[in-house]
């Protein structure tokens, strides 16, 4: 049986979709741009505050279903540009400890609303 996840922490669905679906012990998470629940608006301009907040986001659905960032086990993070691979990277390292997440990071044409990055994950809770 599949679960929807759900918080006011992390921004609502702009489509037919949940912020994360629980399916037994494995959690899905949809691609979170980088948007403040609390104002609706990007966290900034610049690559590091918005994938700050798009970690944020994912960490606050996690936490809603009972999961932290460290049962996070594959992330995928797509970028208008990878040129700001490296600053994406620092933030990134903030979130994660070993043993990191397996990771696939590439460019894309466009994200939703202009984003500069979207970050989705899925975790398995222990």
């Amino acid at each position: 049986m599949n679960n929807a996840i759900s918080t006011p922490n992390a921004p609502a669905a702009i489509g037919p979709y949940s912020q994360g679906i629980q399916a037994g012990s494995t959690l899905f998470v949809s691609g979170q741009l980088p948007i403040d629940p609390a104002t609706g608006a990007f966290a900034g301009e610049d690559i590091a505050s918005q994938t700050r907040q798009s970690l944020t986001n994912i960490k606050n659905i996690l936490a809603a279903a009972g999961a932290s960032m460290n049962d996070v086990v594959k992330t995928t993070v797509m970028l208008k540009n990878i040129g700001d691979f490296a600053a994406m990277n620092a933030v990134y390292a903030e979130f994660f400890t070993e043993p990191f997440p397996a990771r696939a990071a590439y460019q894309v044409a466009a994200l939703p609303k202009d984003a500069l990055v979207e970050i989705e994950c899925i975790a398995v809770k222990a």
